[in-house]
């Protein structure tokens, strides 16, 4: 369609040009005659040789060098709407392939449509690639203060056991399994988002009921729950509630916003919800407080989004856990969001295919 557009102007500005050669040769020819007629009739006479007079000549001459320059013109403003941008578009290819992430092109107002298009399109590429880079630059920058920590505990825990500094009792081995189990679950979350990123995360669909796999979840963590001063409340509107999903991922992200509200949200009810729509069910998780920044709630499913950096820390947690859920429901056609709940604070809601 793009080709097809820039072949057309470039037709339509040949043939404009030519007809203007066309229409300038008769006329002059015309005001020739009309001149030698009127003020020469002797050179007007019929010809008695086929050379051209005096008279013809300069104006055959005339003719072809006014033709020329407007051929030349024309050509030439073509060629600058057409190749400017794109030798721009050739310097930036160059500064990109050297390094240089800003390099941008530029079009003129009067470059082609489909020339303009082409620089946008190259424009949105460049800048993609520099988003590219800064998460590339980020993601490295904190999965390395994620392992940080957990490694230089273990180290420090080890190295104490080694000289005799710490006691090798049941409390030091529950202390280092902790961080053992903290570092396996960085791993997969990391595993599950570069699956993602991919489209390669790996979901078994099939007809599943997403209130049995509640109550499983919500059985298995229970006890730690209630040992944080937390209630489990669970509400349906009917004894099933049927999707076409994988019921491993869907216990994992429930498994990702429980462990959310247990870190994060004040002891007292944690209520799960689920509801039917006319082609979703809608899974969702309530806390009673403090909620989440409204100027957070936006980016919140991106990887390692905080919210009070100092109280995340001392409470734990990779921060991407959302990310994870977020995933999850895109795998699924779903899609996950985060309101203000009822109760006082935070409301998180995935939805699943019906079908």
């Amino acid at each position: 369609m793009r080709r097809s557009g820039l072949s057309r102007h470039i037709v339509l500005s040949m043939s404009l040009m030519v007809l203007a050669v066309i229409v300038m040769i008769l006329l002059s020819s015309y005001f020739l005659y009309a001149v030698l007629v009127e003020f020469f009739p002797l050179a007007a006479e019929e010809p008695v040789g086929w050379m051209p007079s005096g008279p013809e000549l300069v104006w055959m001459a005339g003719v072809t060098l006014i033709g020329l320059a407007l051929a030349v013109a024309a050509s030439v403003r073509l060629s600058q709407r057409i190749l400017t941008p794109l030798n721009s578009v050739v310097d930036s290819i160059g500064k990109l392939a050297g390094g240089d992430l800003g390099a941008r092109a530029t079009a003129s107002d009067h470059s082609l449509g489909e020339v303009a298009l082409l620089v946008d399109d190259f424009n949105a590429m460049a800048r993609r690639l520099q988003n590219m880079e800064a998460d590339r630059l980020m993601w490295h920058a904190a999965i390395a203060h994620e392992l940080r920590t957990p490694v230089t505990i273990l180290r420090g825990r080890l190295q104490g056991l080694a000289e005799g500094v710490f006691q090798p009792d049941q409390a030091q081995f529950r202390s280092l399994l902790a961080q053992v189990e903290g570092l396996s679950r960085l791993i997969e979350d990391l595993r599950v988002l570069s699956l993602a990123d991919s489209a390669r995360l790996d979901v078994r669909r099939a007809r599943s009921d997403v209130v049995h796999e509640v109550h499983t979840v919500m059985t298995l963590v229970d006890p730690g729950f209630r040992s944080g001063g937390f209630v489990l409340e669970l509400e349906t509107s009917r004894e099933e509630h049927p999707a076409h999903c994988d019921p491993t991922r869907v216990r994992q992200a429930l498994m990702a916003l429980l462990e959310n509200a247990r870190r994060y949200a004040a002891p007292g009810r944690v209520r799960i919800a689920v509801h039917d729509t006319l082609t979703h069910v809608q899974v969702s998780v309530d806390d009673e407080g403090p909620g989440i920044d409204p100027a957070l709630s936006a980016n919140i499913f991106d990887p390692f989004m905080r919210g009070d950096g100092s109280r995340s820390r001392q409470r734990g947690g990779s921060g991407l856990g959302l990310a994870v859920v977020k995933a999850i429901a895109d795998a699924h056609g779903g899609r996950v969001s985060c309101t203000a709940s009822p109760l006082g604070g935070a409301r998180f809601v995935i939805e699943l295919p019906r079908q």
